[in-house]
């Protein structure tokens, strides 16, 4: 294989688009060899933009493609699960977006797949690449010191950004029963958690396993496993509060996704006398800066460093965190024991929800 990885794609829609397929094709490190989606128009349009040689007529035909040394798993999550199965088995490196799995059933077998592995399974939760979040990592004070952490996801969804920063191809030629079998299969597999949960619930979790996941596995990177969680509630589904207990302090989780033009997601984290703060912006407009600001205050006086602004893309610094273990053999912080705990969180946070609905 040497330093350069040839890469394989199953799925080529949004993310693929906007992150993945650009940043690989402008590094040397990579070569994009291999495409597949279940839209023929996408595929024709994503090899042809890009000068894939190779395009499969199936995640099956690409995963057993010799080759490759790594597939790029950035289906719907329905699918994540099967075909990390299926391309641990053929002995393939794989970077697989977040959630590894919808479900923490989906995955423990496949954690015990991966312990003979020799390949490297990444999950990608760019956030915890960011430069500003491994600033804020160095700089934590002890945790005896944390008095509260504040974490939220206040977010209008992705097309409004990507429509006036980015031709995005959507095809339409996905055909309608595939769509359909996705839905069924995402809806059953989000009741094995949560049962005959109502709509809201049920679409409440997924947003946990979607957009929350990063919010969650950063938490966990800098404070460890929570003791428990303390309560949750969810209204309509797509706004969320959950309090995590600390011991000695709590944690806030909000997200809100709603139609205001802006993309507040961020961390804080407060002692007595400082004030630690991460922003991201939408990472759906490359590029854009992040920052660590720190203030301290005296008896006497306040002020505030900041750290940054970082303009390196967190996911150019995660696909070179890949590189790097696949090239050495180091395994990555974002293994599947990792995306295992946010799955048993996510499953904790929603008994919450349906004792919330229990009480109505």
């Amino acid at each position: 294989m040497g330093d350069r990885i040839k890469v394989g794609f199953i799925g080529l829609g949004e993310v693929a688009q906007l992150m993945h397929l650009p940043l690989l094709a402008d590094d040397q490190r990579f070569e994009i060899a291999a495409v597949t989606d279940v839209s023929p128009s996408l595929v024709a349009h994503v090899a042809e933009r890009y000068g894939v040689r190779t395009r499969h007529a199936s995640a099956d035909a690409l995963i057993a493609d010799p080759g490759l040394d790594a597939v790029f798993i950035l289906t719907p999550d329905h699918l994540h699960a099967p075909l990390l199965e299926q391309a641990i088995q053929a002995g393939k490196h794989v970077f697989i977006e977040k959630p590894a799995a919808l479900t923490a059933a989906e995955l423990r077998p496949l954690i015990e797949l991966d312990k003979a592995n020799s390949k490297i399974v990444f999950v990608g939760y760019m956030r915890r690449f960011a430069p500003a979040f491994t600033e804020l990592k160095k700089r934590l004070p002890a945790r005896k010191e944390i008095r509260h952490v504040r974490i939220r996801d206040l977010i209008r969804e992705s097309q409004f950004f990507v429509d006036q920063s980015r031709n995005i191809f959507r095809p339409d030629d996905v055909p309608a029963e595939v769509i359909a079998d996705g839905r069924s299969k995402t809806q059953a597999l989000l009741k094995s958690v949560m049962g005959e949960a109502a709509p809201d619930q049920l679409r409440a979790y997924q947003v946990l396993t979607g957009l929350s996941s990063h919010s969650f596995s950063a938490m966990r990177e800098l404070f460890g496993a929570p003791n428990s969680v303390a309560a949750a509630r969810q209204h309509r589904g797509e706004n969320v509060l959950v309090m995590f207990d600390y011991g000695t302090f709590t944690a806030l989780y909000e997200a809100v996704i709603h139609d205001v033009a802006r993309f507040d997601a961020g961390i804080e984290v407060l002692t007595m006398n400082q004030h630690f703060r991460i922003n991201y912006d939408t990472p759906y407009v490359r590029n854009l800066p992040t920052r660590l600001e720190i203030t301290t205050s005296d008896l006497h006086s306040t002020g505030t460093e900041i750290i940054g602004p970082f303009y390196e893309d967190a996911f150019r610094v995660e696909l070179a965190a890949f590189h790097h273990s696949v090239t050495t053999g180091e395994k990555p912080k974002t293994l599947l024991t990792d995306s295992l705990a946010d799955l048993e969180l996510f499953a904790e946070v929603g008994r919450h929800f349906l004792l919330q609905g229990q009480s109505r």
